[in-house]
């Protein structure tokens, strides 16, 4: 009889859980394919190293220990839910005594790993959990406790009764505390059926919990984007329904974990704006049950939530499944651009960008006019061969603060005697934020334009001062067909000084930070040569805080520069200001990017803090 019951309730579980999932299993191979099959061996290696190693959760140690404690102890129970079928199907098995022990320590430590995730969750309450689901997270640590303390409870009635398994010392250890004691006979059964019970509530409730990334996080992560970060896909007609997401992107709205790792290193959450890259996943998983049918761009997903994104990538950069939030609201953006639903001043900005290849409404001839100041004429890459093609930038050959920045870049190369020319009135701005603003037509003209510029002309290397032109020039460009190397200027830089042009300065003791530009650092790996440089110059470097690879976002990213938009907190630049005063005796703050230096100036400005801390574009460090 025991047998039919246990058969029956199992399949009984397993139809219901399956009946749940079925709708996500059926969205799921609907979607479209997201062609990243290549290299296959090396992504499950690679998606399994970061499972097992923990490394991105591990960056957080309390939350990391906690999971990896969970994980383990979860993978040494499953022995003990075979067991417990095994037990009643196959009366004849024996458990062996070193997997007994390990079912009774690891019971002990999954309860350790529990107690300490309700500290956290409870207790220390971080602010990254909210907007999680709280209930179902409180949910699903209570189904682990029912089942860990029912199979407990079954061993410690089962030696009490005389028929325990040898090799469990916690479970005898319990049940010697009660010598003597009087059992009624059906005790251990009704601990059995309680402990099946909580296991298959567990199967059931699953599916249409946050805890299906138990399954999802594997083929989610060998699934990740292992091309250029910098690099978009392209986008895909008609896609403004959950329904219409590739399979990639549908694995992450099950994947998440609603750590808020995300949401916490969100420069625009920290501002007060309407995006959690959380919510986002969430509401678009939402979405996919509740209203599939709904758009997901304006309808799911608020504007004002899609307008708010940096594209820093800090939520990509943390998540410990590796979700792609970024390219999700680009994709939705698009359809924004599409409908005309654009934020507040971005109109504007884009007619400029067509009619004048520029964010500033200067007509083209004004372009080089920052080089007019100068004592010497930069060459025309037009028209003569160079070694390095200077793509300037809009604001560095505009913005009045940058451009004398670019004319001491320009003083720093023609004094080292490097070849060097630009395109003067035929460059355009590259697209890198016309293209995550949404505007994909636009940037294609863009680019199309400026392919046909530097393809006409000789040189060894594109050189440019802003990160966003590196990243749009060396990762989309190439896409394109036009392949061709790519050199920030602090690399060039470097270089330079390794070769004594200019030399290096002895240490002055002038304590500095630097800022590590997303798109130089973040997208594209590039975060030595900076710091090489002001080294180089003679100054105390000290890192702040957020650095390197978890480098917090100036707010102007993603088009954010262009939008007569303001959260109600802090910005982003100024809260990078504070954590650079944070550290004693700090003076300067280096930064490599034209657009750091517009951002942080201001910042300094509103703070008041130009007494204390100046602003310095990295060629300022040559001048002293």
């Amino acid at each position: 009889m025991s047998v039919v019951v246990l058969i029956a309730v199992t399949l009984a579980a397993i139809a219901v859980a399956g009946w749940r999932l079925a709708p996500r299993i059926r969205a799921l191979f609907a979607a479209r394919p997201s062609h990243r099959t290549d290299r296959i061996g090396s992504r499950i290696g690679a998606a399994a190293g970061e499972i097992l190693t923990h490394r991105r959760l591990f960056q957080r140690p309390l939350s990391g220990a906690i999971h990896a404690l969970v994980l383990v102890s979860f993978a040494v129970l499953l022995t003990a839910i075979l067991q417990a079928y095994a037990k009643v199907l196959v009366p004849s098995f024996v458990v062996p005594a070193a997997v007994a022990t390990a079912q009774d320590v690891f019971a002990v430590v999954m309860l350790i790993a529990v107690g300490l995730a309700l500290f956290q969750r409870l207790v220390l309450r971080p602010r990254r959990f909210a907007g999680s689901n709280g209930t179902d997270g409180l949910a699903i640590l209570g189904l682990i406790v029912a089942i860990v303390v029912t199979m407990e409870l079954e061993f410690i009635l089962d030696a009490l009764a005389g028929n325990g398994t040898p090799g469990r010392p916690i479970a005898g250890l319990v049940a010697g505390l009660f010598p003597g004691a009087t059992l009624p006979a059906a005790a251990p059964a009704a601990a059995y059926w309680a402990h099946i019970a909580a296991i298959l509530v567990m199967l059931v409730y699953i599916p249409g919990s946050k805890h299906l990334h138990m399954f999802a996080a594997f083929p989610d992560l060998v699934l990740r984007n292992r091309g250029p970060r910098g690099r978009l896909a392209e986008p895909v007609a008609g896609a403004n329904r959950v329904t219409d997401l590739a399979r990639k992107d549908m694995l992450d709205l099950h994947a998440c974990t609603e750590s808020g790792r995300c949401q916490g290193a969100c420069p625009a959450y920290a501002e007060g704006l309407p995006l959690s890259p959380k919510r986002l996943i969430m509401d678009m998983r939402d979405g996919l049950s509740d209203t599939p049918d709904r758009p997901l761009a304006g309808g799911i997903i608020g504007p004002e939530t899609l307008w708010a994104c940096t594209s820093c990538a800090a939520c990509m950069e943390v998540c410990p499944i590796q979700i792609e939030h970024v390219p999700k609201i680009v994709d939705m953006r698009r359809s924004l651009v599409e409908a005309g639903d654009l934020a507040d001043g971005l109109e504007g900005v884009l007619r400029s960008f067509q009619k004048n290849g520029n964010s500033f409404g200067k007509p083209a001839r004004q372009r080089p006019k920052w080089a007019k100041e100068l004592d010497f004429e930069i060459p025309d890459a037009r028209r003569e061969p160079v070694d390095y093609l200077w793509f300037v930038g809009d604001y560095a050959s505009y913005h009045p603060l940058v451009a004398s920045r670019t004319r001491e870049m320009a003083r720093l190369l023609h004094r080292a005697g490097v070849s060097f020319g630009i395109l003067h009135e035929a460059e355009k701005n590259s697209g890198n934020d016309v293209r995550r603003v949404g505007e994909e037509g636009l940037f294609a003209a863009l680019a199309a334009d400026n392919i046909a510029e530097l393809s006409a002309c000789t040189f060894k290397a594109i050189l440019t001062t802003d990160p966003h032109t590196l990243n749009t020039l060396g990762n989309e460009y190439a896409a394109l067909g036009f392949d061709r190397p790519v050199v920030h200027h602090t690399q060039l830089l470097h270089e330079l000084v390794e070769a004594g042009r200019p030399p290096r300065r002895p240490g002055g003791g002038v304590v500095a930070t630097d800022h590590h530009p997303r798109y130089l650092g973040r997208y594209n790996g590039r975060f030595d040569a900076p710091r090489a440089v002001i080294d180089s110059q003679g100054y105390r470097l000290h890192d702040m805080g957020r650095c390197r690879e978890n480098s917090f976002c100036c707010g102007a990213g993603g088009g954010r520069i262009f939008m007569n938009v303001r959260g109600p907190e802090e910005r982003p630049s100024e809260s990078r200001i504070r954590e650079a005063l944070a550290i004693p005796g700090v003076s300067v703050f280096v930064v490599a990017c034209p657009k750091d230096l517009v951002m942080y100036t201001a910042a300094v400005e509103t703070l008041g803090a130009g007494d204390r801390i100046r602003v310095a574009e990295i060629t300022e460090l040559f001048a002293g």
